[in-house]
């Protein structure tokens, strides 16, 4: 097999590796399609906590080939789409139905080898099977499409909102598809790269604004006639936006933290006005019981991914992929490691 590692922070190689076989309650999967995620990029840079040496990615799809002894509901050959997070189940956070939250929590592709190799040991209780006829590309977005899901819970969308996504990446163009889901009245997206405001129309958003460029503020006066927004998403990751998402804010509003920011990141946030204009500032964590909705989601065609795929690589050009996402000129990038 072959294998993406990063052996530290800046290093990347592509290396043989013996073959992997199944352990108990385990299945190798091979990696049909991986898409390269922010966190990705973070790790590589040593910006995200991870374990080294590592095999990153954790977005994947492929088939079974292997099932160890005490898997009773895959067999090889099934098409599967992995979650990647395996809580403990019995830490407090787990025993109070907040898995997600779990205090020993662990990820395929973070502390865990991953999906950027050909094979990939995968918990059997972490594998989805998917229908055959579902793409392997699609399938393997259906990660950061739950980890939306669960955004999206919990902005809280009624019907008839302003919503505000701020950053049209993947993971904004996804909220765009599910804030309409939830019935709102008007979604405007503030994006700088024009392509990805393009998209963002095509997607069904009202109103798009280059924030290098144009007042995004005026924008959102004028869509809310002056108010402000009921709810605001921040997709990017930053400080400047995140202090932008709250300053956007209307009396009552929801603001959700969705992008991953570095750890060293600080906001300033005034007590009176949160208090005075009621607004919630929300963070939302990775996919809790949602992959399976993603998965529905997807097959049914009721959220679109297939063209916000801008580049399918070999494993051999995962560097390149970094260096697309650092441009700016991708959307989403997916992995094909037997290409």
């Amino acid at each position: 097999m072959r294998a993406a590692v990063f052996p530290a922070p800046g290093e990347l190689l592509v290396v043989a590796r013996d073959a992997a076989h199944a352990a108990e309650n385990q299945v190798l999967v091979r990696v049909e399609a991986c898409g390269v995620c922010g966190t990705d990029l973070h790790i590589h840079r040593g910006l995200f906590p991870a374990r080294f040496p590592l095999v990153a990615g954790h977005e994947l799809a492929g088939v079974v080939e292997e099932a160890g002894p005490g898997v009773l509901h895959l067999w090889p050959g099934d098409h599967v789409a992995v979650d990647p997070n395996a809580s403990c189940g019995v830490c407090r956070a787990c025993r109070r139905g907040l898995g997600h939250l779990c205090a020993n929590l662990s990820a395929i592709g973070v502390t865990a080898d991953g999906g950027f190799a050909t094979h990939c040991l995968v918990p059997a209780r972490q594998a989805h099977r998917i229908a055959k006829d579902m793409a392997f590309p699609v399938a393997a977005l259906a990660e950061p499409l739950a980890c939306c899901l669960h955004g999206i819970e919990r902005a809280g969308i009624g019907s008839g909102d302003v919503v505000l996504i701020i950053g049209a990446g993947l993971v904004g163009m996804l909220m765009v598809q599910l804030a309409l889901l939830q019935g709102a009245a008007a979604v405007v997206v503030s994006e700088p790269a024009a392509r990805k405001r393009e998209t963002a129309l095509r997607l069904g958003a009202h109103r798009v604004v280059d924030p290098a460029g144009e007042d995004l503020a005026q924008a959102v006066r004028d869509v809310t006639e002056e108010v402000g927004a009921d709810v605001v998403i921040e997709c990017v990751g930053g400080q400047a936006t995140a202090q932008q998402a709250i300053a956007l804010a209307g009396a009552g509003a929801r603001v959700i933290l969705f992008g991953v920011a570095p750890q060293s990141d600080r906001i300033a946030v005034s007590p009176y006005e949160l208090y005075r204009r009621e607004i919630t500032i929300t963070g939302s964590f990775v996919n809790p019981f949602t992959q399976a909705a993603a998965l529905s989601l997807l097959q049914s065609g009721r959220v679109q991914v297939t063209d916000l795929i801008t580049h399918r690589l070999p494993l051999e050009e995962l560097p390149q992929a970094f260096a697309l996402m650092e441009s700016g000129e991708a959307t989403k990038i997916v992995i094909e490691p037997q290409g």
